[in-house]
């Protein structure tokens, strides 16, 4: 099994609401970074499909910066499908499935994965849940 790519984003002060708690679409945006510290790779991959658990409120605390570990669970013929954790404490905030799909911009329509993009994403490809520890 491969290993998870692991990214570190960093709570910002816009980031949360009057309780406190940091801004459910704030949330995604730091999810994203994660995603994108990944790597396209020029590959134009969209995001076709978004999938998010709620599993834990997750606190503003200024400066704290936060893990988020990210796996693919499968590798189509035009897409990717890719789990994501944001954690806080040492615990899942959120959880989230995302439908990634290659696309050409050019002709505006999606595309097969070449050898060079199946071997690149393959090195995060996993089962549905990475080694814990």
């Amino acid at each position: 099994m491969s290993a998870p790519h692991e990214h570190t984003v960093q709570l910002r002060w816009s980031d949360p609401d009057m309780l406190g708690h940091v801004n459910h679409a704030r949330a995604l945006a730091l999810i994203e970074d994660a995603r994108l510290a990944m790597g396209d790779r020029g590959g134009g991959l969209i995001l076709a499909r978004l999938e998010v658990d709620y599993l834990r409120q997750l606190r503003y605390r200024a400066g704290e910066r936060l893990p988020v570990r990210s796996w693919l669970t499968r590798i189509g013929t035009k897409s990717l499908t890719m789990r994501q954790e944001l954690l806080q404490d040492d615990e899942v905030a959120i959880r989230l499935d995302a439908v990634l799909v290659v696309f050409d911009v050019a002709t505006g329509t999606s595309r097969p994965l070449t050898d060079e993009e199946r071997a690149f994403w393959g090195r995060y490809l996993a089962g549905a849940r990475p080694p814990m520890g």
